[in-house]
């Protein structure tokens, strides 16, 4: 009996632990080439809309769903003359979700792959993603 009650209280004692990833935040960035967009969602509930620049004529942007890899607060291209690239959250290889100063070409097809937003934007994004963490951000992208 004694024995009982020990594995009782010790398993009532794991339940938070083993169901802490259940309350995990997740953060979803859906970004929508047709329309360069892309809306944030946190939990399942729509924080924010954005217009994004993302793969002009001769670089696509990579198409389906991402985890974030790494982050670079104040990143610069190595494959395009040191371009700035603020807040970047980068999901695949060299391509990120960043910010850019061009901003009066966002809400059209603009970069060399990458998905650029607003500096404020990006900033945002940026702190979203290091709040929720890497594993729990999913950077989804189509047409």
């Amino acid at each position: 009996m004694r024995n009982l009650f020990l594995a009782g209280a010790l398993a009532l004692a794991l339940v938070p632990f083993s169901s802490a990833s259940a309350f995990a935040s997740k953060l979803v960035a859906k970004v929508d080439i047709s329309t360069q967009t892309m809306v944030v969602s946190q939990n399942g509930q729509v924080k924010y809309k954005w217009p994004v620049s993302t793969g002009r004529k001769g670089y696509s942007t990579p198409t389906g769903t991402y985890s974030a890899k790494w982050l670079s607060r104040h990143h610069r291209s190595r494959k395009y003359n040191n371009a700035p690239m603020p807040y970047a959250v980068f999901f695949r290889g060299g391509y990120a979700v960043h910010a850019t100063y061009d901003t009066k070409r966002l809400g059209r097809v603009a970069s060399h792959g990458c998905v650029r937003l607003a500096p404020e934007h990006a900033a945002k994004f940026f702190s979203l993603v290091q709040q929720t963490g890497n594993s729990n951000t999913r950077i989804v992208i189509s047409h």
